[in-house]
């Protein structure tokens, strides 16, 4: 049977691959000391607070299980509106609030709506892996440019400037991003977005970790620019609903219609039953719920940076948000008998039984050498981890 160019051109979901290899060692550890540590998924050992837990059953109850606009429930995009307000200052009207099938979803509307065959997309590298395929399942293209700890790995206003071409469209961004978990600075966030405005193209923001910064001067919305950016976001991540499935976009006004027509034939609506779950997401309680949340992945990276460079990994940057640590395995290779980063996290998962994710996924500048750590996981099992690798370290 032809297979479509297009699903050709999707690589392999490498993190997925090491989280099934780790799997099946974890069978065979049954009883051991060292259980398998899964460090390796960008997924809250949080799970969806009680107030939304509770609306879902009266929801089901209720009988509120049938299809909804295709934009989502409006009481879920005045919830969400209000939320900008509160926690920003900011003023986003609801009727530009896009309520998706997971921030995924968002995602592959914008790049349907605004991305021709062959037009190029600008990303920074490292970045997540499925953001480059959605730009490649609309036929574009994803150019991924090299970026270091010095521009916070986000791209620079020059980057941009310099890499513009006839055929670029636009900028697809991250902030905090997967996997360094670091902000664009709010000036270098202007400069790009003025730049891409002026040349007509788009600015699309990847904003699904946006409630989870840790530093005031970077906790931030694009949004704040102007009406034109088109920001994506999630109630995975901040609200810790993974598995619920559940999104959303805020756009220009005038894009509404036709992202709403995509919608209505690709996705129909959103979970009906996750949409009036999220309504809770914005009580009270459930808000500081969140933020407690948020401050313990603080404590978690505040604990696990300085313990990872005391092993001898390189942390070239501390992360300000998300949940992830970007670290530089190289000076460890020796002892590991290894000579990249992919051979090194099967290493790992080997000889002290962590579950790592590998750089491969994440583009090409350097990748190769480094591991993403996931702070997802509560304090005790990285506390574990640290003192995992320094035995094997010791006894190497």
């Amino acid at each position: 049977m032809r297979i479509t160019q297009r699903a050709q051109r999707i690589e392999p979901f490498f993190v997925m691959e090491v989280a099934k290899a780790a799997q099946r060692m974890a069978q065979d550890l049954a009883g051991h000391d060292w259980p398998m540590l899964f460090l390796n998924i960008g997924e809250p050992d949080f799970t969806a607070a009680p107030l939304v837990q509770d609306r879902a059953v009266a929801a089901i109850r209720a009988g509120q299980t049938q299809y909804t606009p295709a934009t989502g429930l409006m009481a879920l995009r005045v919830a969400i509106s209000q939320w900008y307000l509160q926690r920003f200052g900011l003023r986003v009207e609801p009727e530009r609030i896009i309520v998706t099938a997971g921030a995924s979803g968002a995602l592959q509307l914008a790049c349907l709506t605004l991305i021709e065959s062959g037009d190029e997309i600008l990303m920074p590298g490292p970045s997540y892996p499925c953001n480059r395929h959605f730009v490649s399942a609309a036929n574009g293209h994803a150019t991924l440019l090299p970026t270091t700890a010095q521009d916070r790995y986000q791209l620079s206003p020059e980057q941009v400037a310099h890499h513009w071409q006839s055929g670029t469209r636009g900028v697809l961004l991250a902030s905090p991003s997967n996997p360094t978990g670091t902000s664009i600075a709010g000036s270098a966030m202007t400069a790009i977005h003025d730049y891409v405005q002026a040349k007509g193209g788009i600015t699309l923001v990847d904003e699904i970790y946006l409630g989870l910064s840790f530093e005031e001067d970077l906790s931030q919305t694009a949004l704040a620019l102007d009406e034109r950016v088109i920001s994506i976001n999630s109630f995975s991540k901040y609200f810790s609903m993974t598995g619920w499935r559940l999104g959303w976009m805020v756009a220009p006004l005038a894009l509404v219609p036709s992202l709403e027509r995509l919608a209505q034939n690709l996705f129909i609506c959103p979970s009906t039953i996750a949409q009036h779950a999220a309504l809770a997401c914005f009580e009270p309680e459930s808000l500081a719920l969140f933020e407690e949340r948020r401050l313990a992945f603080k404590a978690r990276r505040d604990f696990l940076v300085p313990a990872l460079r005391e092993l001898g990994f390189g942390v070239p940057l501390s992360p300000d948000g998300a949940f992830y640590v970007w670290s530089d395995c190289r000076a460890l290779y020796d002892k590991f008998g290894v000579n990249n980063s992919w051979d090194f996290t099967f290493a790992l998962m080997k000889r002290a039984h962590i579950a790592l994710a590998p750089g491969r996924d994440f583009g090409s500048h350097e990748t190769e050498h480094f591991v993403r750590w996931s702070i997802a996981s509560a304090l005790p099992e990285l506390e574990s981890a640290v003192q995992r690798i320094k035995h094997v370290l010791e006894n190497a």
